[in-house]
């Protein structure tokens, strides 16, 4: 049996995992820290599907929605093929265990997110990724046939024929973090599943381990990538000092949230007091000035409310807006939004009481690298496939997402395509490689013994991307940015060339990459689409 190497234990890596290890593979799972601590797991909103194929309206509703998100950048051909296999792939993780909320009558409960004309989504109330990730881990470490490798830390990978990326990947090196030890893992068959690149941003709300690793390493290796430009911040993240950016789920607007600045929240409050003693309700909707951007207002896609808000901060010099639920019954969002209430308790908050403080936050790439329908990489040089070599999840681009991700079309996407390369993997029949791998090389290197600079050098490159390459861009701007990875990417190599491996160099190294590639296709772009915003494309065409 071929040796199948999966490198990330989001839904992507672990649903492959599982349908490889079902059809007899042997299947090693290498993962950063504990299987748990992925994307998947800190996902609150859940995965949008249609579950009957025969529902024609419910599954073009579902498609015409991510159409019109994806700002006409989608692959029609992918949005359709990859919502039509929805209800199957639900059905998949129902039977290994994931229990999605149901109602009284044991109906599966939808709620709506922002871009959704309809309540499509599936959620196990707001901690879906978790109840996901929860059910893959349990099958996953129970099967014989996966062998989990946690806090391991894949550093390159290896090439079956060095500097030859047509010929394909052999395997990859790995830092054991236990032991700081490096070791050759042998691969027939990789696969990325490494997920995003949220901590290149100073706020985000990814886990810490969203460095960009796969695609820094498969883009060193000669894979293609596609659309990197397109980074979603999503609009509402709590924004408290004390606290990292907390994700204050979509579905939070699906069920009435409303979001107002400052003078919209004395204006609301102000009408709401002058309505109390007429005896009639006024809600905040119409106060809300991201009715200038959209008529849906609040719950307009992502893209929109992020630049929204973006746009509404610079100009009053606040901090943060507010996310208003109080007009909304407050045990029915305390009993669907348990996380999120938890999470508030901190800061003394409570649903359906006070205005929550939110502001934009980086979360998702759309772009990554350039896959084919069963998620193999192309080549750079050649424009062909890299052999032996698979990518699902964030840290490809599919298609699927155009200029813009629909919310809850993720988990959706990474399930499907973990099942197409899988399947593909199973009909291939790979075979064993016979060729010797080589070593890490460590002859003459360090230990690293100062890392003050790479920390001072990791802060430097998120306050550069934050600042030059966020939601809004410029030219000037960018541009800066580009000068400054440059020197950084410099500084990172020589550091790199003579030090022993670290987690630290390791994601300094991929995240300085990853940024360049951001900044790069960012540049090169001539017109604004979904999330990338030049302002100045838009004053070049007199608007």
């Amino acid at each position: 049996m071929a040796r199948i190497v999966i490198i990330g234990s989001g839904i992507a890596g672990l649903f492959a995992a599982l349908r490889l290890a079902d059809a007899g593979h042997d299947v090693t799972v290498i993962t950063k820290q504990r299987p748990v601590d992925s994307s998947t797991n800190w996902a609150q909103g859940g995965i949008a599907a249609i579950l009957d194929k025969t529902d024609g309206l419910g599954l073009n509703s579902h498609i015409s929605d991510t159409l019109v998100s994806g700002d006409g950048m989608c692959d029609e051909k992918v949005v359709r093929s990859v919502i039509e296999e929805s209800g199957a792939r639900i059905h998949d993780l129902l039977n290994i265990g994931v229990r999605f909320e149901t109602d009284a009558d044991g109906e599966f409960h939808f709620v709506k997110e922002g871009g959704h004309s309809e309540r499509r989504i599936l959620h196990a109330k707001d901690a879906t990724g978790k109840e996901i990730e929860r059910a893959l881990n349990d099958a996953a470490s129970a099967h014989p046939n996966i062998i989990l490798k946690p806090n391991t830390l894949a550093i390159d990978l290896i090439q079956t024929e060095h500097k030859n990326p047509s010929k394909g990947i052999a395997g990859v090196w790995c830092l054991n973090q236990e032991n700081d030890t490096v070791f050759t893992e042998p691969a027939d068959v990789l696969m990325l599943a490494t997920g995003g690149v949220g901590q290149l941003w100073s706020q985000t709300t990814n886990p810490p381990v969203a460095t960009g690793d796969g695609l820094a390493m498969a883009y060193r290796a000669g894979a293609a990538v596609k659309d990197m430009a397109f980074i979603q911040f999503h609009p509402t993240a709590l924004a408290v000092n004390s606290d990292r950016p907390f994700l204050i789920t979509e579905a939070m607007r699906g069920e009435g949230g409303v979001i107002l600045d400052g003078e919209g929240l004395r204006n609301w409050q102000a009408e709401v007091k002058l309505a109390k003693e007429k005896g009639v309700e006024v809600l905040p909707g119409p106060f809300s000035f991201t009715l200038n951007h959209s008529p849906l207002g609040s719950m307009a896609t992502r893209d929109i409310v992020a630049r929204a808000i973006d746009q509404q901060l610079k100009e009053t010099g606040d901090k943060h807006v507010h996310l208003i639920t109080s007009h909304l019954n407050q045990e029915h969002l305390q009993d669907h939004f348990p996380n999120i209430q938890n999470r508030l308790k901190r800061h003394n908050l409570v649903l359906g009481r006070d205005p929550l403080p939110v502001s934009p936050a980086a979360h998702y790439i759309v772009g990554g690298l350039a896959v084919d329908d069963v998620g193999r990489p192309h080549c750079r040089d050649t424009g062909g496939v890299l052999p032996s070599l698979y990518a699902i999840g964030e840290v490809a681009c599919t298609g699927m997402h155009g200029a813009n991700r629909l919310a809850s079309n993720s988990l959706l996407e990474a399930v499907v395509y973990a099942a197409r390369a899988a399947n593909h993997i199973i009909e291939s029949k790979p075979q064993t490689k016979d060729c010797k791998l080589p070593d890490w090389r460590a002859d003459g290197l360090e230990n690293l013994t100062e890392h003050v600079s790479l920390s001072h050098d990791r802060e430097s490159l998120c306050n550069t991307m934050s600042r030059e390459v966020g939601i809004v861009r410029r030219f000037t701007r960018l541009h800066r940015a580009s000068r400054r990875l440059e020197l950084l990417s410099k500084e990172v190599d020589f550091i790199w060339r003579k030090a022993l491996p670290s987690r630290q160099i390791v994601e300094l190294r991929n995240l300085v990459l990853v940024g360049q590639l951001v900044t790069e296709d960012a540049l090169n772009r001539t017109e604004n689409r979904g999330l990338h915003y030049n302002k100045d494309l838009i004053e070049d065409e007199g608007l």
